[in-house]
């Protein structure tokens, strides 16, 4: 009899950790957190008695924890109804999750007033409330941008399915760039003549952080944090650079709709730093995770990817027509399901206004994505000559003169790229100094300042000085 009551106990354990059986294991997984096994049985309850308020809140709450807001409205709407405890305060994210930023204002706004006179803590409903409205003023603002194409590809490889010009860069995984292995979340971007990329590693707090560096010789700098907020908070990923060489388009998961928001600066070349970073906003982000925006100045195409209603391990690439400037759908004048459509893309035709535009940006999009890049030629470096004549290598040179000057450019140019480096840094132990700090650190400060000025100056002359002597050879 024992031995039988113990084989009963340990089947009974067994489903339970596999899917709950009755309400008592559902209500055991659910203050576990282990929403997707208990779901099932408060499905059964909730749809066998409509109207009651707990079954309605286990349900709901369980919908929305494991990725159904849509599923997660209607129950816990009845529990709200029937004043179950915390249902607004998940109702309200339910809310939020689908787009119905109004509704999750007025959800906040009522469940904080009722635990106000309850004397309960407000502090994290205010936050929830907060993000709304920030989520129901970037609805309002909605980019009337032409979505033309997008595709569902493993996350695990998906810069695969960028098919980018090579005047636009080119994009890493930060293993296959630097040749390292493990799992590192991080991306590359090389600008064009691949003197310069921009990379995502783990920075001093443990948070991703944006770094770049310089091609010196046949070496690279060392990595130096990007300036400025791109870094405060959050994980900071998947950056690319504009031919300009200052707008920077990156990813971050600090403060935003959710997840992975795109954001966009640009740098500032009188302080060394870049601006307040802007969110890109809606329809490119979402509640998901959205990141590697990508603009093809010479196809005159968009990209970048998300995995907004996609499976574990998947993502969606989309492919739009980029805006010379922003324009916004009129809030106002539509009404309030069709700007949600538009904001979580439902549908791509919605996007579409003239046809024959969207035509040739497909035209150019199937170009794109069967072209073969040029093999590029060797190249240790780029020095451009005059406006007809670029070199890459020593071998290019017809003057001996013209050489030996620039083997000595070489040397002064990452003699100087490492003084700028050793003063970026002297500049960053400046800013966190205290006053005693400061004045200790400034004459030297001063000094390496004079000497880089000077420096540039000498590598200026030294430039034009082999131009002269090749082109007198």
């Amino acid at each position: 009899m024992k031995r039988k009551y113990i084989l009963f106990l340990i089947c009974s354990l067994f489903l339970c950790e596999v899917s709950a059986q009755t309400m008592e294991q559902a209500r055991t997984l659910f203050n576990k957190g282990d929403y997707e096994k208990a779901k099932p049985v408060f499905e059964k309850y909730a749809k066998s008695q409509p109207s009651n308020g707990n079954y309605n809140y286990w349900y709901g709450v369980c919908c929305l924890k494991t990725g159904e807001a849509e599923e997660a409205v209607k129950p816990l709407e009845i529990a709200v109804k029937k004043r179950v405890t915390s249902g607004q305060l998940y109702l309200g994210q339910a809310y939020n999750e689908t787009y119905r930023f109004e509704d999750a204002v007025n959800c906040f706004e009522e469940y904080i007033a009722d635990l106000s006179k309850r004397k309960k803590s407000t502090e994290e409903a205010e936050k929830l409330l907060e993000k709304s409205k920030a989520d129901l003023r970037m609805l309002k603002g909605v980019e009337d941008v032409c979505i033309i194409d997008s595709f569902v590809v493993d996350k695990a490889t998906f810069l695969h399915a960028y098919k980018i010009s090579e005047e636009s860069g080119k994009l890493f995984t930060f293993n296959d760039f630097f040749k390292t292995e493990g799992e590192h979340p991080g991306t590359v971007y090389e600008t064009e003549i691949g003197n310069k990329i921009y990379y995502s590693e783990k920075g001093e707090n443990g948070n991703l952080d944006i770094f770049s560096k310089n091609k010196l010789l046949n070496e690279w700098s060392d990595g130096r944090p990007l300036p400025g907020s791109i870094n405060a908070s959050g994980n900071a990923n998947y950056p690319f650079v504009l031919s300009d060489g200052v707008t920077v388009y990156y990813a971050s998961d600090g403060e935003g709709l959710g997840g992975y928001d795109i954001f966009v600066t640009r740098y500032n070349t009188n302080t060394d730093t870049y601006l307040v970073p802007d969110n890109v906003g809606m329809p490119f982000n979402s509640p998901y995770n959205d990141y590697m925006y990508v603009i093809d100045e010479y196809n005159n195409l968009g990209w970048f990817a998300s995995d907004r209603f996609q499976p574990e391990g998947k993502v969606c690439i989309y492919v739009f027509i980029p805006n010379t400037s922003k324009q916004t759908y009129n809030y106002e004048a539509m009404e309030q399901q069709q700007i949600i459509r538009l904001a979580q893309i439902h549908s791509l035709k919605e996007t579409w206004k003239d046809k024959q535009t969207v035509t040739e940006a497909l035209q150019r999009l199937e170009a794109a994505i069967s072209h073969k890049p040029k093999e590029r030629r060797a190249m240790d470096f780029e020095f451009v000559i005059d406006d007809h004549t670029t070199y890459y290598l020593m071998s290019d040179f017809k003057s001996a003169k013209a050489k030996s000057l620039y083997q000595r450019y070489q040397q002064m140019e990452k003699d100087y790229y490492q003084q700028e480096e050793k003063l970026n840094s002297l500049r960053q132990q400046y800013a966190g100094a205290n006053q005693q700090g400061k004045e200790n650190m400034a004459p030297a400060i001063l000094d390496l300042e004079k000497r880089v000025l000077q420096m540039s100056k000498e590598l200026d002359t030294l430039e034009v000085n082999v131009r002269n002597a090749e082109k007198t050879k």
